[in-house]
Parts: C-alpha cells; sequence; structure tokens
C-alpha cells in the first residue's frame, strides 16, 4: 500500500477545523484516484472516524463525503455491467451514488465484512429499481414487470434448444406459469416500448406515418352527419309527431304502449311512425 503523510491542520471544532486531521490521508484531489487497495485500507480508517462522530454533524458529513469520493470506482464498476439503452451514463451514475450513500449509512465496521463487498449490491440494487421504474413506457405492476423478464429468459432458452420461437403451453411448461398468466405476461411486455404514432417508417409506397399504417374509418363517424342533418328536420315536425319518435326511439316504448299513452290503436301509431320515418328520410335524401 502507498504510504501517505499524515494530515493534521488543527483540532478545532468550527467548520474550518479538518475532521480528518490525525489521519494518515491524501488530499482529497489523491484519493479520487486511489487504488483499489489503497481504497479498502483508507474507507477502514475512514469508517472508524465515522463511528466516533455524531451524525448530523459537519464533521459527519465531510467524513461520509469524503468516503462517496474515496468509493466512487465501485458505482462505475457497477454501472459498467449494465447495456445502458436511452439512459445517459452521468445520469446512471448518480443513481449508483445514492446506492453507495446509503450502503455506508449502513455499514457496520466491526462486523468484518469488506466495503465493496457490502456496498456494491446495494449499488447494483439501486440501479435495477431505478431501471425497473422509468424504462417501462407505461407502468405495469411489479410483478408484471418480473413476470416479463422471466419469460424473456424462458423463450431465449427456448429458442436456442427448438431452433424457432415457444409457443405459450411450451412457455407455461418452462416457467411453471399457467397458460393465462403467460398470455398477461407477454401481453404486459408491450407496455415495455411504445411508438409514436408520427413515426415515419418506409413502406412499399415511400415514407409515411404510422398512424397512417394502422388506423381505420370507423363506421360510426357517418351517424355524426346524419344525425347533425336529421336535427333541423326533427325539430320541424309537428309536436304529436315529436312526441311519438320520443316515446318509441327515446322511452324505448312498444306500439302498445304509445298508443295507450296517446289514447289511439296500435294500428294507428304504425301509420304514424311510417309517415314519420319516411319524411326524414326523405328529408336527408334531398340535395341541398
Amino acid at each position: 500500500m502507498t504510504t501517505f503523510v499524515t494530515r493534521d491542520r488543527g483540532s478545532g471544532t468550527g467548520l474550518d477545523a479538518d475532521p480528518l486531521a490525525g489521519l494518515d490521508l491524501p488530499p482529497l484531489t489523491e484519493l479520487r484516484e486511489a487504488s483499489t487497495d489503497d481504497a479498502r485500507a483508507l474507507s477502514r480508517v475512514l469508517f472508524a472516524r465515522l463511528a466516533e462522530l455524531e451524525e448530523g454533524t459537519y464533521a459527519y458529513s465531510y467524513v461520509r463525503n469524503t468516503l462517496v469520493e474515496l468509493n466512487l470506482a465501485l458505482v462505475r464498476y457497477a454501472v459498467g455491467r449494465f447495456r445502458l439503452r436511452s439512459e445517459s451514463r452521468e445520469d446512471v451514475v448518480q443513481v449508483g451514488t445514492v446506492g453507495l450513500i446509503k450502503a455506508i449509512n449502513r455499514y457496520d465496521l466491526a462486523e468484518g465484512t469488506e466495503f465493496p463487498t457490502f456496498a456494491l449490491p446495494t449499488i447494483v440494487g439501486e440501479i435495477k429499481r431505478h431501471f425497473r421504474d422509468t424504462s417501462w413506457a407505461v407502468r405495469v405492476p411489479r410483478r408484471m414487470q418480473e413476470r416479463r423478464l422471466m419469460l424473456a429468459k424462458a423463450s431465449a432458452r427456448l429458442e436456442q434448444t427448438l431452433g424457432r420461437g415457444p409457443g405459450v403451453a411450451e412457455l407455461a411448461e418452462q416457467t411453471g406459469l399457467d397458460a393465462d398468466e403467460v398470455v398477461e405476461g407477454l401481453v404486459a411486455a408491450n407496455a415495455y416500448t411504445t411508438s409514436s404514432l408520427d413515426y415515419q417508417a418506409a413502406d412499399e409506397e415511400g415514407e409515411s406515418f404510422l398512424a397512417r399504417r394502422t388506423g381505420a374509418t370507423d363506421p360510426e363517424l357517418e351517424k355524426v352527419d346524419n344525425l347533425v342533418s336529421l336535427k333541423p328536420l326533427v325539430e320541424a315536425l309537428p309536436e304529436r309527431d315529436r312526441k311519438v319518435l320520443d316515446l318509441r326511439f327515446g322511452a324505448e316504448m312498444t306500439q302498445s304502449e304509445i298508443g295507450a299513452e296517446l289514447g289511439i290503436s296500435q294500428m294507428h301509431v304504425s301509420r304514424l311512425l311510417s309517415g314519420i320515418l319516411r319524411r326524414l328520410r326523405e328529408g336527408l335524401t334531398e340535395p341541398a
């Protein structure tokens, strides 16, 4: 291990006092460049000092921040184990640093475990949690996220064995899930990524928007035009005719019930309805 010169800037208790005074440590800039062996040895010294300090004090924060600087290589190592997609490396390093701070807060030197061994699972777990919470385009329950990962691994194994993509029954047998759970997991996997309707893709006719290739004409739209055109025709009907239409198509009464309501026969109601509907059809088909 490299021998460092002892630092001693005084023993005052104010903010100008150095909480690392008296320790065999290099300047902070050299701490950041310490080798792996040096970082482990220096961390033990710093954790011993941290245990002597009161949490929440300036000295405690200073020593803890020094430990963070000294062990940032652990975070960079953990980040290097992940395949980054749209995430920037700097953002993931920040997430991993949060895990490093949590590990420092929980570490107990007296237990005898080397700090890197203790800290690495916490750092990796923090990064995984970040990916789980932010990488899905649509948020789904954690159990569905875990199921998607299970199915993806099982599908890769089976594809190597079968030479083709596996079916639902084969995935169910491989994972121990039932068929409905497999289907649910496969559907949930569609929420991992999304495509914009404005996405331009090449097709036989050249560039086109995704919306043009996936959209379809809604047959109900024609009803909107008919209802708009029908409104003034209905308003122009005599009051009794509007009443008959309201009872038949609004209240959904039978012709016999309408006849009882208006005091006329069912046959009379039938003739009235036929005449009213004929006039409305003619009004809709007349040229403007």
